[in-house]
């Protein structure tokens, strides 16, 4: 086998891959599927399962995880060559599967097989691939005139193109900007690593001194612990203003997502109404749980009404404070998070800082895989595979000795990656003639990489992000279905998606998991039981602030894709209406929010951002059976609770409607009660 990007026989061949393997390798299997289909679609071939859908998964499923890997490399490993390769394959790769779901004969198949008369006698998970191809037909274009494919064809390939754009411009953008500084006295409050990350990143450009960036973690720590309030605004506009008209400031007006904004919600919209569709939400929500985008607007209106009094509260004590303790009257968004942090450290004596050396990366590993062990009795051990990075490790899981799955994990930020935290998969469970394959995804989180000959320390933030992603990769890899259409997170409505992540986030917060996971990165102490108390009472510092602020996020993206005409007016004219409407910080008008909105503009989040809050609704409710069983058994790592819990949720996927896996475990429908006492809102 010449080409090591069509080599499926285990884990992507990434020590091999190049650039170069993407469009013959990828040529190769377009042309491959498009034979395939021909004959699948001929009226001589049986309209069956084993003839029908099992060819044709097994050819997507060669195709997808091919340009899985090619999407990964672009996400993670953002070099020229990479990014050509990838932006040159794009348009041939989204043609494809917009002719696959405009392909009328096709959809007659999937239509055909639902109607069979022993349709009904299926097993659940082949059932639910085929109603979900049928669906999935219909919001493709299948049923359009044959005037409107080319059309609906065309829309779809330049928002395959402009998704990828907005994300490059963001990298770029991103990269672009940095601070140098000669020596420390600049740098005053900044915590040790981060100085130390300062210099690394200058040694690394050839520069002497200290360098500061847009990465992430520099990010945080200059607006959380910077004592230079003018060094803290610097940071914090050129973050507010990427890849915006300012970027013409730096010679770079081609890095301005505004347009590609405008263009964006323009095909969505344009695309929506060719499907009969009043707008790109009410499409959005047809594979969702949520049934109107006003059905959404009402739910976060509800949610912003509950937490307005809680914010307006943290905002009054956080000016209050600013001004008479830190001299600060005119509390700036610059100045947010250092007043905070000062004042967390006034109430609740502890810094994050202080927390972060209690959370060397492999304490923090050995934890979470803990936790994982006691649950679902599966064990995960280090193991060998090529990878992309020198960061980059392979982990594999077991369970009853055999093994189950494998993920990478990407644990740090870099220049050539993007930036946030997310999982995705590499390969789903699924059974061929030569045997069962197992699931394979990957883990990629931004957190600070080690410094000055000490490991990896993870803020406290950073480790709760760790647990959410393995709560994505969790479900992905512990799914007993092996059809990969409905497999793990496939096939699972996207507002629930997010269960089985921030159900994992809750761990982090019980003593006896967080106790076993510390150890202080000088000393080798666990965490002080009076310090984890400390952080237990300041858990909801600030908890009304921060769910105003994702409100705000989730009613501006559900209203710019449900009642916003792009051509009467401007993305940044609505951001300020919901902000009138539910916010209490209303940011400087030069702020460029939706220019990095990547979720909505470069992801899948688009009429979607509001999952986090309905799926939290879930994950709130379901961790509350844990909390249950511990009040007999003493603890939250409950087997038993766990088995059930992966059993009737993580182990189902998409087979069946989250709701219906939801109520298999829980006993009953969701009940909001235990959302509002994890974030302080009522108390019982």
């Amino acid at each position: 086998m010449n080409n090591p990007l069509l080599d499926f026989s285990g884990a992507p061949r990434f020590d091999l891959v190049t650039p170069e393997h993407v469009q013959p390798g990828i040529t190769e299997l377009l042309s491959e599927a498009r034979a395939l289909i021909e004959t699948l679609t001929r009226p001589e071939a049986p309209a069956s399962w084993e003839g029908f859908v099992a060819p044709l998964s097994d050819m997507t499923d060669r195709l997808s995880r091919a340009w899985g890997v090619v999407r990964h490399l672009h996400s993670v490993l953002d070099l020229p060559p990479w990014r050509e390769a990838y932006n040159n394959a794009l348009p041939e790769v989204t043609r494809f599967f917009a002719e696959v779901g405009q392909n009328a004969a096709l959809f007659e198949r999937y239509k055909a097989l639902a109607a069979r008369a022993d349709f009904a006698s299926w097993p659940r998970a082949r059932r639910k691939v085929v109603e979900d191809a049928v669906r999935d037909f219909r919001l493709s274009g299948a049923e359009l005139p044959d005037a409107d494919k080319p059309r609906f064809q065309a829309i779809q390939e330049e928002l395959a193109g402009l998704s990828a754009k907005f994300s490059e411009n963001l990298l770029d953008a991103t990269n672009a900007w940095h601070e140098d500084f000669a020596d420390e006295s600049g740098l005053a409050g900044l915590p040790p690593d981060s100085v130390a990350t300062a210099r690394a990143v200058a040694e690394k450009a050839g520069v002497s001194g200290y360098r500061l960036t847009l990465q992430g973690p520099c990010v945080m720590a200059v607006l959380r612990q910077a004592d230079n309030r003018g060094l803290r605004e610097r940071i914090w506009r050129a973050n507010a203003t990427r890849a915006s008209e300012f970027s013409a400031e730096i010679g770079h007006p081609e890095w301005d997502n505004g347009p590609l904004i405008a263009r964006i919600l323009t095909l969505r919209e344009e695309a929506a109404r060719l499907l009969g569709y009043p707008s790109h939400a009410s499409v959005s929500l047809v594979p969702k749980m949520a049934n109107s985008p006003a059905e959404v607007i009402d739910f976060l209106l509800d949610l912003a009404r509950r937490a307005r009094p809680s914010a307006e509260r943290d905002l009054a004590e956080l000016r209050e404070f600013a001004a008479a303790s830190l001299g600060i009257s005119d509390l700036q968004p610059w100045d947010m998070g250092y007043a905070a942090e000062k004042l967390r450290q006034a109430r609740y004596d502890f810094s994050e800082e202080a927390l972060r050396q209690y959370f060397p990366e492999d304490k923090v590993l050995a934890g979470l895989f803990g936790v994982v062990s006691s649950l679902y009795g599966v064990s995960i051990r280090a193991d060998k595979a090529p990878v992309w990075h020198e960061a980059v490790r392979y982990f594999t899981l077991s369970r009853d000795g055999q093994d189950i799955g494998h993920f990478y994990l990407d644990p740090y930020a870099r220049d050539t990656k993007r930036g946030g935290a997310w999982m995705d998969e590499a390969r789903s469970l699924r059974d061929t003639a030569t045997g069962r394959e197992t699931p394979i995804a990957y883990l990629v989180c931004n957190a600070s990489p080690p410094a000055a000959g000490r490991p990896a320390l993870y803020s406290f933030d950073q480790v709760i992000t760790l647990f959410h992603e393995a709560g994505h990769g969790l479900h992905h890899l512990l799914t007993r279905v092996a059809e990969p259409g409905v497999s793990g997170i496939n096939g699972v409505e996207w507002d629930a998606v997010e269960l089985p992540s921030q159900f994992m986030e809750n761990f982090c917060w019980e003593w006896e998991v967080l106790s076993g996971m510390t150890a202080h990165v000088d000393t080798g102490a666990p965490i002080p039981r009076d310090l984890f108390e400390r952080m237990l009472a300041a858990k909801n510092f600030h908890a009304g602030l921060a769910m105003l602020r994702q409100v705000e996020f989730a009613l501006f993206d559900m209203r710019l894709h449900s009642d916003f005409n792009p051509a009467d007016g401007n993305a940044l004219a609505l951001l300020q209406e919901v902000r009138k409407e539910v916010a209490v910080i209303h940011p400087p008008a030069w702020q460029r929010f939706p220019n990095a909105f990547s979720h909505i503009f470069a992801g899948g989040y688009s009429a979607g951002y509001f999952s986090y809050h309905w799926a939290e609704v879930l994950s709130a409710d379901a961790y509350s059976a844990f909390e249950e069983a511990a009040e007999k058994t003493g603890s939250v790592l409950d087997r038993a609770t766990g088995e059930r819990f992966m059993q009737e949720v993580l182990g189902v996927g998409g087979s069946r409607p989250a709701l219906e896996s939801f109520t298999a475990f829980r006993g009953r429908a969701p009940k909001p009660d235990a959302l509002l006492r994890h974030h302080g809102m009522i108390t019982a």
